[in-house]
């Protein structure tokens, strides 16, 4: 496209801005990228190709979409506020591979949207810069939904993407570490400074990219209860994980018990939640179901 010019630089997202009247809302937690190269990077480090399939949440004016409309074969975007709907229908005026669907992704069917939009068996890939308060709910509704995408990279608060990607006996691991390394394994790419954005955030961002895995790392019987038992455990972060258990099965399991448990799975009761694996966790769930 020779009269190509990017929708991310600081100058045409102000023109964009105005020639709409458009004000950010903060409850939707509107930040917009006004830097092409990150833009460009991020689709780089989502792997998106000719043949590849994006999802994206939240276009805000497009400038992601764009990138991704000229280096994949169809994006398909989520965006609930609607006084972007004519915004997007112009700044993405030149691209005929991009759907907008007027919806909140939390409450949409992607199952169904993915069938009508994309070719059956394509490489399909989130990307998305994610409002910063409702990051955690749209990744675990994505992940927990199984839905037939390859990864997901997506731009976040960088405590969170720490903390999605932090590693035992450390200060950012925590339920939602295990949480989203049971269904991916999970890598910061790339970190983004606030002066990368309209309006700047009050924090800064980083890039993670979560692949998919075909199997869980462990095997457990039900999900929800070992997902619960894994909160439990890290209640409250300085007590003990015997501490956390007795307060969490109270009425449900006797101490003696949770004691035996615990010994069953080879944890010592004095070790705190943050210093067992996903695999210990996995071990102490059976264990704890022994005695239910």
């Amino acid at each position: 496209m020779t009269d190509y010019k990017a929708i991310s630089t600081p100058k045409r997202t102000k023109e964009i801005l105005q020639k709409y009247g458009f004000s950010f809302k903060k409850s939707l937690g509107q930040n917009f990228l006004i830097d092409v190269n990150i833009l460009e990077n991020i689709v780089k480090h989502a792997g998106v190709t000719e043949e590849a399939g994006a999802i994206e949440i939240g276009p805000g004016i497009g400038a992601l979409t764009e990138q991704l409309a000229r280096h994949g074969d169809r994006v398909l975007a989520f965006e609930i506020d609607q006084r972007l709907l004519p915004i997007l229908d112009d700044t993405l005026s030149p691209y005929d591979n991009v759907s907008i669907i007027h919806k909140d992704i939390l409450e949409a069917d992607v199952h169904s949207l993915i069938k009508e939009h994309f070719a059956e068996g394509q490489s399909i890939k989130v990307v998305a810069n994610l409002p910063y308060y409702i990051t955690t709910p749209i990744l675990m509704k994505l992940l927990m939904e199984k839905l037939p995408v390859e990864d997901i990279t997506v731009m976040i608060q960088k405590e969170v993407a720490d903390r999605m990607a932090a590693g035992p006996n450390t200060k950012s691991y925590g339920s939602l570490s295990i949480a989203v390394q049971y269904y991916t394994e999970a890598k910061v790419v790339m970190n983004v400074p606030k002066t990368s954005f309209m309006p700047q955030p009050n924090v800064d961002s980083s890039v993670l990219r979560l692949t998919l895995r075909n199997e869980p790392p462990v095997q457990v019987e039900d999900e929800d209860f070992f997902f619960d038992l894994i909160r439990s455990c890290f209640a409250q972060r300085r007590k003990t994980i015997m501490n956390n258990l007795s307060r969490h099965f109270k009425g449900q399991i006797e101490k003696e018990d949770l004691r035996q448990a615990l010994e069953n799975a080879g944890i010592e009761p004095k070790r705190r939640g943050e210093s067992l694996s996903i695999q210990e966790y996995a071990e102490l769930d059976q264990a704890i179901r022994a005695y239910l």
